[in-house]
């Protein structure tokens, strides 16, 4: 009985915490989080979407000016050792994961135990991080591997971005479908 009423406990409180979530701004969430889950942020942490964090997300440091996108999940673990706990008792692997100042880290992105990501990063959308990523690149693929300097993608940017300033929805929409419809012809 007592172990039902804790996972109702437990259902209400998660759900209480998704709504508060689902209800603040993208650059409030991050000290919510960090107060549900114990992972360490740091200052101007952005986040987009929902993220995936293991039971020992203590084990997580996310630094300043990061952006954490959609569906990324971390994994401070590897669960996959189960398969020897009949002859390994209580076998575990777990590693830390430091994610460094100034990293995007795009929608369904996968970081694995182990692994930090230095500083002024891009990691594309649907990259499996397995290993350390050094300062001042873009990474991507499975598994995630350097695809050019930060530099590289700047001067890219620089070429195709462009400058929109509108925040009013309506004319946001309307600049953007013009932007859109000039690249078309």
């Amino acid at each position: 009985m007592i172990e039902m009423f804790n996972q109702l406990i437990n259902k209400l409180h998660f759900s209480y915490f998704r709504f508060r979530i689902n209800r603040m701004g993208e650059y409030e969430q991050a000290p919510l989080y960090a107060a549900y889950y114990g992972v360490k942020m740091g200052k101007n942490v952005r986040i987009t979407g929902t993220l995936t964090f293991p039971c020992e997300s203590y084990l997580i440091e996310i630094g300043d000016d990061v952006t954490l996108t959609q569906n990324i999940t971390f994994h401070t673990h590897d669960g996959a050792v189960g398969v020897f706990r009949k002859e390994l008792k209580g076998i575990n692997i777990f590693g830390k994961i430091k994610i460094g100042n100034n990293v995007f880290i795009g929608s369904g992105a996968t970081i694995l135990p182990n692994v930090s990501i230095g500083d002024n990063v891009v990691v594309a959308a649907n990259s499996v991080v397995t290993k350390p990523i050094p300062d001042n690149v873009v990474v991507g693929g499975n598994p995630a591997r350097v695809l050019k300097t930060i530099e590289a993608y700047k001067e890219k940017v620089i070429r195709v971005g462009v400058v929109l300033h509108e925040t009013n929805p309506e004319k946001r929409k309307q600049a953007i479908l013009k932007i859109v419809a000039g690249k078309d012809q």
